[in-house]
């Protein structure tokens, strides 16, 4: 691969057994979108990827059929990734099928931690696929709750099993757990193609906007363990203060942070400072230039279980110069 090639895109897809992962992953492969996508399965006992696809298994597919994705994330995924980078020409998008009872985030950190990964790939978009009539029965699962807070595009799916309002209780749910997530209602995972793929979701070049009002009261009268946090605060941030206080609620709260979000206006410099975390992981980078009739507004989101939002706006505040 040459060095300048640009990085492979990357899409996660991810949700609860029997959601409709399968189903929208074989879509992903058999509708016209002008993609070309490599995929790695993550079989473990779930129906495999409609068989007459599998033009050349070992070539263009490959399962992993040894045990849960996220237990062996770290060998596996890098390692497959290596092997398909020899197949390069042959791709031009990634997509990851995880195992329903997977926790996404040793995937999502892998695209962090592995040297190659971060150079040769870019973290499109993490999908996740919601049964709307059977995620009641396991939503208190840690799986189920960290796959919608992991999300960066939700498919509220098999919307036609149910009735609206259980749809419409669903959403207020789901957008309460996370404050970024593109969130759609489907039927048999049936979604355009360019909604999925190709989004830049994850990208921390793509501005984030956090919508101030969106968590309205309505949002925590479920008092869920997962939530999501927003800031906005106006006011020149004190880059050390911050870094001090970032990496010390990593060091307490990490494990609890599933995912946080953030545009900053850093010591009044020209560009804006773009960052994003997953659990103990942090990226962070100078993004695109203040405009000049711009308000330079501080934004945040943090998501995750059992977060104080005083604590984390009381941290937050005094980092303001």
């Amino acid at each position: 691969m040459s060095l300048n090639a640009s990085p492979i895109p990357v899409s996660v897809i991810t949700g609860y057994l029997g959601s409709g992962k399968t189903t929208l992953l074989n879509r992903m492969l058999t509708e016209e979108h002008g993609k070309r996508i490599a995929v790695i399965v993550n079989e473990f006992g779930e129906v495999g990827i409609d068989s007459q696809l599998v033009i050349d298994a070992d070539e263009e597919i490959l399962e992993m059929n040894n045990g849960c994705i996220c237990c062996t994330v770290r060998g596996d995924l890098v390692r497959i990734f290596d092997s398909l980078l020899e197949k390069q020409d042959k791709f031009d998008h990634l997509v990851i099928e995880t195992t329903g009872l997977a926790d996404p985030a040793p995937v999502i950190q892998s695209f962090f931690a592995d040297e190659t990964m971060r150079t040769k790939t870019q973290l499109d978009a993490v999908i996740t696929v919601v049964d709307s009539k059977h995620i009641w029965e396991h939503w208190e699962s840690d799986e189920a709750q960290e796959q919608i807070a992991f999300a960066d595009v939700i498919l509220l799916n098999k919307t036609d099993l149910v009735s609206s309002e259980v749809v419409d209780e669903l959403e207020q749910r789901v957008r309460g757990m996370t404050a970024f997530a593109k969130v759609y209602r489907t039927q048999d995972s049936d979604i355009a193609m360019d909604s999925v793929l190709g989004i830049k979701a994850f990208d921390l070049k793509q501005a984030l906007h956090i919508d101030p009002d969106f968590l309205d009261e309505d949002a925590h009268e479920h008092d869920e363990s997962v939530y999501s946090v927003s800031i906005v605060e106006e006011g020149s941030v004190d880059g050390d203060k911050f870094n001090r206080w970032i990496y010390q609620l990593l060091q307490d709260r990490g494990a609890d942070i599933f995912r946080m979000k953030g545009i900053l206006d850093i010591d009044s410099e020209d560009r804006r400072f773009v960052f994003q975390g997953v659990h103990m992981l942090l990226d962070g980078r100078p993004g695109r230039i203040w405009k000049s009739d711009e308000l330079r507004r501080n934004e945040l989101v943090f998501i995750g279980r059992n977060l104080s939002e005083m604590e984390l706006k009381d941290g937050f505040q005094a980092c303001l110069a």
